[in-house]
């Protein structure tokens, strides 16, 4: 995700690509069409655009503006919406909230029809300048609470709320105490609620809130803080009580995005000093780049927990995202197949393209897409997600995030090296949510 070629990835997308070769390929029936050639309509090209952070000191999403493009090549080689070429312009959001409210403004000058799968924790600042202009906005990724407010946002999935409250639930089975490690940003402020929804649902108390800065290099104070949080005494290492009820019964998880690996090596320094507790994480900050990067099946890793948005990287149910990646952008190192950022893109823009192939040819604007999914337009999205449908009906009546309409996530934890499901299906949280959060 930093540009660099991954040397631990080439492996696993071969593994994957033999396993998607008994994949349906229903969603890419159109692979070896003849490459669509600008103009044949006599139409423009419908523009999009995605958007999201590369080159910061703090998250960095450069594999979904990367998954996008590969996205429109496929469209279009199998000969485009309607015989129209699908356009899809990015812009670097830099973390920053001025850039943001450009890059939302360059969206509304460039007329796109949406912006699809894109990242910025800065809604407040993006989200006036799509609402003026009337541009929807398709599969964010959920990071801020606009998102999941304004009646132009069409999440995709259930965002930082479902992802906390289901790790909550998670760790209610197996944790008495709770250490959570979250960014000390806007967005990080509305996380612990989140968690303490999870762990209320399974009889648990709050957890303890301990913030880090969003880009710190060292994150030995905050470690030491989780782990006093979970009553990690350092005077029990070696003890019979070492191992059995603070090893089962202590959790520390972070959510700390891309930092989490700096976190998880400062964890690491201190564990050897104080007595090994359970980790947990949500993925986007927990990921098998990094599980691979940290030593594979030898990773301090090995056991974490994982709450997800959608099926493990090695489900059957990926099998067409992967082939797209190895025709179209098999050598973009931008592109992690495993991200949730990337995984998000592929998941908005497969319903982005269902509510387009369903418009008049000559009807296409961000009115008539922001029409269709108002009036119920169904995305069917192979099972990575239940079908999605955006009706006022949809709508779940979740406090504060009024916009959700998929509320379900997934438990993973990485065995043997890998993030594997622990059980089939998804986990619905909607009423953890409904219950357990509420306003501010």
């Amino acid at each position: 995700m930093t540009g660099r070629r991954r040397p631990s990835s080439r492996p696993f997308r071969t593994a994957v690509l033999a396993m998607c070769t008994a994949v349906s390929a229903s969603l890419l029936a159109g692979c070896g069409a003849i490459p669509f050639a600008a103009g044949d309509s006599g139409d423009g090209p419908i523009v999009v655009m995605t958007w999201a952070p590369e080159g910061t000191e703090a998250t960095n999403m450069p594999g979904m503006p990367a998954m996008a493009q590969a996205y429109a090549r496929w469209v279009n080689d199998s000969g485009g919406i309607h015989g129209r070429e699908l356009k899809v312009i990015t812009c670097n959001e830099r973390n920053d909230t001025v850039q943001a409210a450009r890059c939302a403004r360059e969206a509304a000058d460039a007329k796109a029809v949406a912006v699809v799968g894109s990242y910025s924790q800065y809604g407040r600042s993006f989200m006036a300048p799509l609402e003026v202009a009337g541009i929807p906005y398709i599969g964010g990724y959920g990071v801020s609470a606009q998102e999941f407010n304004s009646p132009i946002s069409y999440p995709v999935n259930g965002g930082q709320a479902s992802l906390l409250a289901g790790n909550g639930r998670q760790l209610a089975a197996v944790c008495k105490r709770v250490s959570l490690v979250r960014p000390d940003t806007i967005a990080g402020d509305e996380l612990p609620k989140l968690l303490d929804a999870g762990l209320a649902a399974g009889r648990r108390g709050p957890a303890t809130d301990v913030r880090a800065p969003e880009d710190a290099s060292d994150y030995t104070r905050q470690v030491q803080r989780a782990l006093d949080g979970v009553g990690a005494d350092p005077h029990l290492y070696g003890t019979a009580q070492y191992g059995t009820e603070l090893d089962q019964s202590s959790c520390v998880t972070a959510a700390l995005g891309k930092r989490t690996n700096t976190f998880f090596d400062s964890f690491r320094r201190v564990q050897e000093e104080k007595p090994r507790v359970r980790i947990a994480s949500v993925l986007g900050s927990v990921r098998q780049s990094l599980v691979d990067s940290t030593g594979g099946s030898e990773s301090a890793l090995e056991g974490a927990y994982a709450t997800a948005w959608y099926p493990a990287a090695d489900d059957a149910r990926w099998g067409p995202m992967y082939r797209v990646i190895n025709r179209y952008a098999f050598d973009d190192d931008r592109i992690d197949p495993a991200d949730p950022g990337t995984q998000t893109t592929w998941i908005a823009y497969t319903a982005l393209r269902s509510v387009l192939k369903s418009l008049d040819k000559d009807g296409i604007s961000a009115r008539s897409v922001r029409k269709a999914l108002n009036r119920g337009h169904e995305v069917d999205t192979g099972g990575l997600t239940p079908t999605l449908r955006w009706r006022f009906t949809d709508l779940l009546a979740v406090p504060g995030y009024p916009r959700i309409v998929n509320a379900n996530v997934t438990y993973q934890v990485v065995r043997d090296g890998r993030l594997v499901a622990v059980r089939d299906g998804f986990v619905d949280v909607t009423q953890t949510l409904e219950d357990h959060t509420g306003e501010g």
